[in-house]
């Protein structure tokens, strides 16, 4: 890899397309950053990183480099693409491994860190030692640390679970607030959008698509909350350098709410599919074993965006149905998901229904 930058480290390696010489540009605006995504080629990240580049930063994701560092988005024209993959720069590594971890960013001295993938307070505390000017740390935490309450919806000052299985996110929270760093916690509901890797919305296209019941835990009035992946990534652009996010945690979601079955209801006018038939059975009544039978938690479970909204000056962009279309449009309308269809649960649901009729 030809040099692109005075004495880069060996380990930073540029996109293939550069290979012939051209060299980064990089806008050279007094608030430019010198930007380190961990992760950045699945999902928020993706979305995240072109924001970045676009802005003038100059972006390194550091990931294992199993998956291709750049893919071009449905959507997305060859120009911009081009433009793309010529700035972003790449730091393989696992980041488990703590001291490679250490040295490596070390010797580039990023200005901020967007921390994207991390769950365990202990994979963070390398990173904060390598940086210690560090101007800024933003953590993408989850809405799901929020203790499970009869008050809704969550704010940023309810009552968190120790005991959660994000709780690695709660102890990262107060590792960042413990050692002084500048840090921002952005704390997602369920996300849905493009490449999305969790089966939120492809679990429901899978079924329109099969023309099959969709069978919802319940009396499907249970309330929950959405927010389109490019309207978070915003809200983590937002917050890079601004004083208001300062220790502060924000939820990002949709502005609105909606049931399990009006979620359903959504995905069907999103994909242009007749109205769905929707099954409501007994979660009690089955044994599925390890085989989840809905990507949801069965509760209520949403957040106020309303401090993003007044602090940020942040509004979603998409409404649900138009968020869904847009999902639908650029990945699963085209024939691409991540997990192939599993109608086994479902089909438990729906004999033991015919059974009782």
């Amino acid at each position: 890899v030809p040099e692109e930058q005075p004495s880069p480290p060996v380990s930073i390696s540029t996109q293939k397309r550069r290979s012939r010489g051209a060299r980064v540009q990089v806008s050279a605006a007094a608030d430019s950053k010198n930007i380190l995504v961990m992760g950045g080629t699945r999902f928020i990240g993706v979305f995240l990183s072109r924001l970045l580049v676009k802005e003038g930063h100059q972006v390194t994701l550091f990931t294992r480099g199993k998956a291709p560092i750049t893919q071009q988005l449905p959507g997305e024209s060859d120009a911009e693409y081009a433009d793309f993959s010529s700035k972003v720069l790449h730091l393989k590594g696992d980041r488990q491994d703590f001291e490679f971890v250490k040295t490596s960013l070390a010797a580039n001295g990023y200005d901020v860190v967007y921390d994207i993938n991390g769950r365990e307070a202990v994979q963070v505390e390398p990173i904060i030692e390598a940086l210690p000017n560090l101007q800024q740390y933003i953590y993408c935490s989850s809405a799901g640390v929020y203790l499970k309450s009869d008050i809704l919806p969550h704010c940023e000052v309810d009552a968190v679970d120790p005991k959660s299985r994000h709780k690695g996110k709660l102890e990262t929270e107060s590792l960042l607030t413990s050692r002084g760093v500048n840090w921002t916690s952005i704390r997602p509901v369920y996300i849905y959008g493009p490449l999305n890797y969790n089966p939120v919305e492809e679990w429901f296209f899978h079924r329109l698509k099969a023309g099959r019941p969709i069978p919802i835990p319940g009396a499907g009035n249970q309330i929950t909350q959405l927010g389109h992946v490019k309207d978070l990534a915003r809200a983590f652009n937002l917050v890079l350098g601004n004083p208001k996010a300062s220790k502060q945690i924000f939820n990002i979601s949709g502005a609105k709410y909606v049931t399990f079955d009006g979620l359903a209801r959504a995905c069907a006018k999103a994909g242009g599919f007749p109205e769905p038939e929707l099954v409501h059975y007994n979660p009690k009544e089955f044994d599925f074993g390890k085989k989840k039978a809905f990507p949801f938690r069965d509760q209520h479970f949403f957040a106020s965006v309303e401090k993003a909204t007044s602090e940020l000056g942040w509004t979603p962009e998409f409404d649900l149905v138009q968020g869904l279309t847009n999902s639908y449009n650029l990945d699963f309308g085209r024939g691409t998901f991540r997990k192939e269809a599993d109608f086994t649960t479902d089909d438990m649901i729906l004999d033991k229904k015919l059974a009782t009729v």
